[in-house]
């Protein structure tokens, strides 16, 4: 599980609660497990909120875990071209690459911890799919696919497309250099990720060594989630104890503490997890299928304008694809 590592630690800047200032550890209120899914053309997944109250998620709407997989030459999948409105997705690359591309000319490749940001406001296309090579080929695949609420106010703004390459994450380390942490959007401990939000949030992929543990900042207006990739540990205080495809809820505080158990699966070496938070958006939510709105009614006529071509036409050259 790469994405983006360092040699060495001591460099990064250290992570740390303020010295003389109580500090409420947040309590686990909850841990599920994520069952197992098809996407797509038919990529595995882990469908990481099922059976989670949305009170608990909200700003987030939905996230999938993407593999993680080793495809043989011929078997990597993706999507078809497809809508949405009403939010942003968040494809975070851990293993592995994936192409893509949207109706407001937006695409690339992103690999081994870039992420893609699309905002689809009022209505886009767009297509993920691996690269003709890498079907060829076959290989490893893991990734995160995040949804994230938009507002009653912006659900309908112009769409948006951020490519966040691997090297803009901000790099934070664990007082003792236990624990990397690879900040993508937010504040912690005013280390700023690159990701422009439109509903305030934090994204951490972290990685703890055997036996390390680390205590985050975090801000008590943003609800949390900590989401196992790969490894076994605990989260709170509390030690609740938590393992791969797992999520735990947490309750109010102003810190997050995770560790990692001393002997790790036989895959991976450390402990991974998806550290999530966003400030709560409190408004009524209706999701079907591609779209993310407020009424049954807004789900509707978001069919209604995709079927007559008013969130986007595919590019000529994949026309067919």
């Amino acid at each position: 599980m790469p994405a983006v590592m360092v040699e060495d630690m001591g460099a990064l800047p250290k992570i740390s609660l303020p010295a003389g200032v109580a500090s409420t550890g947040r309590p686990v209120l909850s841990v599920t497990t994520a069952p197992a899914g098809l996407e797509g053309e038919g990529f595995p997944v882990r469908r990481a909120f099922a059976g989670v109250d949305r009170r608990y998620l909200d700003p987030f709407i939905h996230m999938d875990q993407m593999g993680e997989v080793e495809y043989g030459p011929g078997e990597p999948k993706g999507t078809s071209w497809h809508p949405h409105r009403g939010f942003e997705t968040v494809t975070y690359m851990i293993d592995g690459t994936f192409r893509h591309r949207d109706s407001i000319g937006g695409g690339g490749l992103i690999t081994n911890g870039d992420t893609q940001w699309m905002t689809a406001g009022g209505g886009i296309l767009h297509i993920e799919a691996p690269p003709e090579e890498l079907v060829v080929s076959g290989g490893l695949f893991h990734g995160i696919q995040l949804w994230v609420n938009l507002p009653r106010a912006d659900k309908m703004i112009a769409p948006r497309y951020q490519d966040i390459g691997a090297a803009k994450v901000a790099l934070v380390s664990s007082p003792d250099g236990g624990a990397l942490l690879r900040v993508i959007a937010g504040d912690v401990d005013g280390n700023i990720g690159p990701g422009s939000t439109h509903s305030p949030i934090t994204m951490v992929h972290a990685t703890l060594s055997p036996a390390a543990s680390v205590s985050i900042p975090w801000g008590p207006e943003l609800n949390a989630l900590v989401y196992v990739l790969g490894g076994v540990g605990t989260v709170g205080e509390e030690r609740r104890p938590v393992s791969t495809g797992q999520l735990a809820v947490l309750g109010e505080g102003d810190s997050i503490t995770v560790a990692a158990d001393p002997a790790q699966e036989s895959r991976t070496s450390n402990l991974d997890l998806l550290v999530l938070g966003g400030r709560p958006i409190r408004e009524p939510v209706y999701a079907y299928g591609p779209f993310v709105m407020n009424t049954r009614e807004e789900v509707a006529q978001a069919f209604e304008d995709y079927q007559a071509g008013r969130l986007g036409t595919v590019p000529a050259d994949h026309v067919g694809s």
